[in-house]
């Protein structure tokens, strides 16, 4: 490319990105303008990118290109000759005169070009975005437009009324309020614009800003807001005061003001309530608080979260612990697991789910997972914090289960029989493999031996059932394999209701037991019958079921190991494994387990015996009765007084009133109808002027319908007794001594 193309093509570059620029700074300064206004960066930023893009349209600086530049130089550079198209034009399609010319002009481009300023209006969009930056901060700091409530006149109800504090009417007039704001700046992490209003009762979020602004038609001396605190004064002078104060409780406030001749004035009384930033609500659902893996299954977690809060949510993520080993050697391992989906931080509720791969956690047989969610708000500088419930993940070791019936129960009633279940299916399963190499003999009496095992099992089950060991299906004769009937091989193995047994009762002995159930029925609530298994059972009802079916398939299992068919056994006694399993796990109680380090031992101190340093602990400690409401009892007792004396209340009253009125101010934030009236007399009787009996008799009323009603006391009543009665009592003690 020859130099002269170049050139040209740097400076259309150039002028290009300038124009861009301008439009840049055009979109920088609406931006900043309705950020700062609307006190919202999200804001300000899509008003920064619709400007930018309008501003784009509008000048247009792709449209710049090297024809546009050219003739611009031309009209620009009066050296140039009008020459500078020919640095477009290839040479070799040019005349020798035209390429001494582009020669020429390539060569004072090259001395002249920075000489020579783009066209564009940079400087006018850097004042404007300046300007409007101005603006927008300066509305943001004087709080001067609210796009919620238009600015309009005080209502006149809303208008605050002064009244005199001094004991005798000020001759002159005093000054009078003509315009009240209060502006409420909210936190930034709400999202809530400010707000200004003329109504002097406050409802804001922790940490909201307050503004007042007082204006007066004559000049004041001091205005004070009373009820925030030591640094209650307000500042300005003459005739517009302001004060800005950030709650932290709610409560109740009051103007008062002082003009030029020393007399002061005391407004209403307003409320103040803080709202607090509430805590994020999480809840876990599609999965059950407590789920069990076999070794072989899909061991995968689904659960959905779903997560609310009032101004936005921060950060949520789930919190698992993984605990290996058992006893002193157990482990644990916590790590933080993020959702499928991205948090959206500022959003006020969302739904999270979460597919947890437990082998990809590395957890083995009788590994145990504990999980659960943690979620944090916006909230500065601190954030609330929420956890969900702990849900409970396991993989199942049928080896190394322990049983445990009750979390209440002192002793564990399981016997070791109940682990035989598996050696039983064990010996079971090696049986059918060796079965080519055994001879029939030896295979039956193989697979007999394993049904008398069973029926010891089963037997021993039957205890806990409350069993006899001639009763239910434990009544089985040990009959040798080689004394089968061939024509009925179950016969003395099964348990039916057809033969001649306890069940079947001839008729003359079922007329024999009618007298005797009609005497027990009489008892029959009241007793525990040990003789019925079904009552004296040690378990509960869903336990004895179970264990009932349980011991239903090991009969089965053992009628065919009895008839040499342990293959066919095999199914039953599985399932009695099973339901086995269950009875062990369904009275587990799961705990999320913590971690212990112990400190280390010190090896010159270990077994030494030496008590030397050791004494015994003794705390001695004194703990306050508080009483509450004191000053409110006690101001209750002082207006009785005055009321009956008909007497002025003095300093000291008025001190002892005040904070009392401090007392009713905390009890009137739960209910501020019923005791705002009440405080506001209470006020003005702290003032030093003259009240009527009217107003002290309202205040004590109000002041006992405040207080809160005492619980009685039962207490021994003193019997009466007379003076004869009395000196009777008295002789026979003189007697005594």
């Amino acid at each position: 490319m020859q130099e002269g193309k170049l050139i040209i093509k740097k400076y259309t570059q150039r002028w290009q990105l300038l124009r861009a620029l301008e439009a840049f700074l055009y979109g920088l300064g609406a931006g900043f303008c309705i950020g700062f206004i609307m006190n919202s960066v999200l804001l300000g930023i899509a008003v920064f990118l619709v400007v930018t893009v309008i501003a784009g349209l509008c000048i247009r600086p792709w449209k710049i290109g090297e024809h546009t530049v050219s003739a611009y130089i031309d009209h620009r550079l009066d050296t140039a000759e009008y020459s500078t198209s020919l640095l477009l034009a290839t040479p070799a399609g040019l005349s020798g005169l035209a390429q001494l010319q582009q020669q020429k002009v390539t060569q004072l481009l090259a001395a002249q070009i920075d000489s020579i300023k783009p066209k564009t209006g940079l400087k006018k969009a850097l004042i404007i975005a300046l300007i409007l930056a101005f603006i927008g901060y300066a509305v943001s700091l004087l709080h001067t437009i609210d796009w919620h409530n238009a600015q309009q006149p005080t209502p006149e109800q809303q208008v605050m009324t002064f009244q005199s504090t001094d004991s005798v009417a000020s001759a002159h007039t005093p000054p009078v309020l003509v315009d009240q704001k209060l502006t409420i700046r909210y936190p930034a992490y709400t999202g809530i614009a400010s707000r200004t209003t003329s109504v002097m009762n406050v409802k804001a979020v922790e940490g909201s800003r307050l503004f007042w602004k007082l204006d007066f038609d004559g000049e004041v001396k001091s205005v004070v807001v009373e009820g925030i605190g030591n640094d209650n004064t307000m500042k300005g002078e003459n005739y517009a005061f302001a004060k800005a104060y950030t709650p932290i409780t709610s409560g109740y406030y009051n103007f008062k003001f002082s003009d030029t001749l020393g007399a002061s004035y005391a407004s209403d009384i307003y409320a103040i309530e803080v709202v607090k930033d509430k805590a994020p609500l999480v809840e876990i659902k599609d999965i059950p608080q407590f789920t069990s893996f076999e070794y072989s299954d899909k061991k995968e977690l689904s659960f959905t979260a779903e997560i609310e809060d009032d101004y936005g949510v921060a950060a949520a993520q789930i919190i698992a612990t993984v605990s290996k080993g058992s006893g002193e050697s157990v482990k644990f391992r916590e790590e933080k697991i993020a959702f499928d989906q991205g948090v959206q931080v500022g959003a006020k509720s969302m739904r999270l789910s979460k597919r947890v791969n437990l082998d990809q956690l590395k957890m083995e047989l009788g590994d145990e997972l504990y999980f659960y969610v943690e979620v944090s708000d916006r909230k500065t500088p601190r954030p609330n914090i929420t956890r969900s419930e702990t849900y409970f993940a396991v993989i199942k070791d049928t080896v190394s289960d322990s049983f445990a019936v009750e979390g209440t129960l002192g002793a564990d009633l399981m016997p070791d029989y109940f682990r035989s279940q598996r050696q039983l299916i064990i010996d079971t399963e090696k049986l059918i493999k060796e079965r080519p190499k055994l001879s029939e003999k030896e295979f039956k009496t193989r697979s007999n031996d394993l049904g008398a095992d069973q029926k010891a099992l089963r037997l021993k089950y039957g205890q806990f059932m409350g069993d006899e060991a001639d009763s239910g299906i434990a009544v089985t004769p040990d009959i040798p394999h080689e004394d089968f009937d061939a024509e009925d091989p179950t016969a003395g193995f099964r348990h039916d209701h057809d033969t001649e047994n306890e069940h079947n009762l001839v008729p003359e002995e079922h007329d024999h037991e009618e007298g005797e159930e009609e005497e027990k029925s009489i008892l029959e609530g009241y007793v525990h019958n040990h003789d019925d298994p079904e009552e004296s059972t040690l378990f509960t009802e869903s336990l004895r079921g179970k264990l009932k079916q349980a011991m239903a398939e090991m009969w089965d299992a053992e009628l065919h190991l009895r008839l040499a068919n342990p293959k066919e056994s095999l199914p039953y006694q599985n399932k009695a494994l099973t339901l086995i399993q269950e009875i062990k796990n369904s009275a587990r109680i799961y705990v999320h387990r913590i971690g212990f380090d112990p400190p280390p031992i010190k090896e010159d101190k270990r077994l030494t015996g030496d008590l030397k340093e050791i004494d015994n602990f003794y705390k001695q400690e004194s703990i306050a009765v508080t009483k509450n409401y004191l000053k409110m009892k006690e101001s209750i007792e002082l207006l009785e007084m005055r009321i009956l004396q008909e007497g002025a209340l003095v300093r000291e009253d008025r001190e002892i009133l005040a904070q009392a009125g401090e007392e009713l101010a905390m009890i009137a934030i739960q209910e501020p109808a019923r005791h705002l009236k009440t405080l506001q007399q209470l006020k003005s009787l702290t003032e030093e002027r003259v009240q009527p009996v009217a107003v002290l008799r309202s205040v004590q009323r109000g002041l006992l319908q405040a207080l809160p009603k005492t619980k009685v006391v039962p207490a021994t009543r003193t019997q009466y007794r007379g003076s004869l009665e009395k000196v009777f009592i008295q002789e026979l003690q003189a007697g005594d001594r």
